[in-house]
């Protein structure tokens, strides 16, 4: 087990940007950078041996500046959506950006993938931290932040949140990988197979907020429970995915409320690469990157529609907003733990 470090370059603003390197004892690595927290790099090997990264990701500090896809982001203070930007608690409204139409998309600005961490590490891991000041993108409470990576010799990389406010407030802290088992620059992932430990996922409007109600996976496209291709129903007359054109949808975990357990899979038979997924909260986001353009990314790659697979750990969206749902409020002076591993075969 081994750790490196090399400039990765420097913000616009002049801040100079360090890449840390852990690789484990088989060869797996990743990378991450002290701007953002952001995952740049992931090499796992394939059936044969043979190493690909297999992230989507830039060359550059600059495309990590810009990262409208949120490639490999640590995203905060608040993943995914939260309708019409606002929320109330303890009596206070709260109105934030505007930056998905009406609504508020992982956090808003400054994005926590798009600013400067301290940094600590051990041979085998890096944690990045800051503190997110009071009312920070519109959020209550001074925050103080560690997310750290870890990569074990069971070729698991272990990502742990750990905070606390000195004020209540909202948090529902995620990371956006776009994962390609075939490689960052391996085309479509119609064909991966992903199997979800969920029997329901939450309904949205059709501005994709979550609207209270979970409907059964049961007889319809979302039903991963006994794993499914991603191209057999990501087009069909489904509404749910019309509205996101493809998977865009929060699943409802099949198991108790904070227990970490196994969650999904994925796997992509060319390469023979798999990896599960493992969290203690209680949602997951399946992202098919239907939102994707032209993004010009590492390696001379074009990364275009539905080329990378999100699995976003989270509270449900729009949780503070829906009664019934799980709200993702800490409370001051509270610490508030998470872990989510992407473990690889």
């Amino acid at each position: 087990m081994s750790i490196s470090t090399e400039t990765f370059g420097k913000t616009k603003e002049g801040a100079e940007v360090t890449r840390y390197t852990v690789t484990n004892k088989n060869g797996l690595s990743f990378s991450a950078l002290d701007y953002g927290a952001v995952i740049v790099n992931l090499m796992t090997p394939d059936k044969s041996g043979k190493m690909a990264d297999i992230v989507l990701g830039f060359d550059d500090v600059a495309g990590y500046e810009e990262n409208g896809c949120f490639f490999g982001a640590f995203i905060g203070r608040h993943g995914n959506r939260i309708g019409q930007a606002k929320f109330t608690l303890n009596g206070t409204e709260y109105q934030l950006e505007k930056n998905d139409g009406e609504n508020n998309l992982h956090g808003g600005t400054p994005g926590y993938h798009q600013v400067m961490y301290r940094t600590s590490f051990t041979e085998n891991s890096v944690t990045f931290s800051r503190t997110s000041p009071d009312m920070e993108q519109g959020y209550p409470g001074n925050l103080e932040i560690a997310v750290t990576y870890t990569l074990t010799d069971e070729n698991e990389l272990k990502i742990t949140y750990k905070v606390k406010s000195d004020k209540d407030t909202l948090c529902n802290l995620t990371n956006h990988s776009y994962f390609n088992l075939k490689g960052h620059n391996g085309g479509t992932i119609t064909d991966h197979k992903v199997w979800i430990k969920a029997n329901g996922f939450t309904a949205t409007s059709k501005d994709l907020i979550p609207n209270g109600t979970i409907t059964a996976v049961e007889n319809t496209p979302m039903d991963f429970r006994e794993g499914r291709v991603i191209s057999r129903d990501i087009d069909s007359d489904y509404e749910p995915l019309v509205l996101a054109g493809g998977y865009d949808h929060n699943f409802v975990l099949d198991k108790p409320e904070g227990k970490f357990e196994k969650v999904a899979s994925v796997t992509e038979e060319t390469s023979g690469r798999t990896m599960e997924v493992y969290t203690d909260l209680p949602g997951m986001q399946l992202y098919s990157g239907n939102f994707i353009k032209k993004e010009k990314g590492k390696e001379g790659a074009v990364y275009t529609r539905r080329t990378g697979l999100c699995f976003e750990t989270q509270y449900f969206p729009n949780s503070v907003n829906v009664p019934g749902f799980t709200p993702c409020i800490i409370r001051a002076g509270e610490e508030f733990t998470s872990a989510t591993v992407y473990k690889f075969l």
